[in-house]
């Protein structure tokens, strides 16, 4: 009993939402922290008060669902060119006349030698199909979870016309030899485009630094100088609004960026 339950818990454990990321504690308090740091220093260039930057500092507990995001993103683009290699190699193994359940178990094979790491997604995904379909589970079915996990619009697409296929008995080489080409078609338009805003992405950032920047030069080199808008009432709204101002330039300016194919 004990080793069926550790054999569930295991099981339970490699089956991954991608839909969501799973911080740990660890990567919440770092990021908590490191938000927190930087907020503060923002609200003391901004407010010469410690009691503002402590505030400002809490705000950085909400950065590490911004993070979350990034890091789910992140994982999903990995996953994504993961997929496309896996269907070179499905399409393959179909080719050399493979059964559709032989040839996604010859893909794990092919996927170890390009993925060293046990624990990469897809070389994981396709264990747990493989291991679903052993244990009688349809493939189609088996195929379906994996779409419905992993949120993503290629693998979706591809599972939708893989199991439409498998049940009407099509050609499934072409169908995945189509789906393969337009999933590279799409990765190299991205690439594309990133390297085409890689430059203006970089300014981006720049701009979004310098105004600190300077607001804290001027504020070390002649406080005199910038005394007023630390210490009357409508120095510190204008402070406010200028931040104001930065931050929704700053999400515009990724927004902007922030391209999709």
């Amino acid at each position: 009993m004990n080793i069926f339950r550790k054999t569930e818990k295991l099981r339970d454990e490699l089956i991954i939402d991608y839909s969501t990321y799973q911080m740990s504690i660890k990567e919440r308090i770092f990021y908590s922290i490191m938000a927190g740091m930087v907020f503060f220093v923002i609200g003391y260039i901004f407010y010469q008060s410690m009691i503002i930057s402590s505030i400002l500092a809490i705000f950085g507990l909400y950065y590490q669902k911004i993070q979350q995001k990034k890091l789910s993103e992140k994982r999903k683009q990995e996953l994504v060119l993961q997929f496309k290699q896996a269907l070179y190699s499905l399409s393959s193994a179909l080719v050399a006349g493979k059964s559709v359940e032989n040839a996604f178990k010859e893909v794990v094979k092919d996927l170890r030698m390009l993925y060293p790491d046990p624990n990469t997604y897809i070389i994981r995904e396709f264990e747990i199909i493989n291991q679903r379909v052993q244990n009688g589970q349809a493939i189609e079915k088996a195929v379906g979870d994996f779409s419905n996990r992993a949120d993503i619009e290629d693998i979706t697409n591809f599972a939708d016309v893989f199991i439409t296929t498998k049940r009407t008995g099509g050609n499934l080489v072409e169908v995945i030899r189509r789906t393969s080409n337009i999933i590279g078609d799409k990765l190299e338009i991205q690439q594309q485009i990133s390297i085409l805003i890689a430059q203006k992405k970089l300014e981006a950032q720049i701009l979004s630094i310098a105004p600190f920047l300077i607001v804290g030069l001027i504020s070390y080199s002649s406080p005199d100088y910038m005394a007023p808008l630390y210490q009357l009432g409508l120095g510190i709204v204008i402070m406010t609004i200028s931040l104001i101002l930065l931050a929704f330039s700053y999400w515009l300016s990724n927004k902007i960026m922030n391209i999709k194919v």
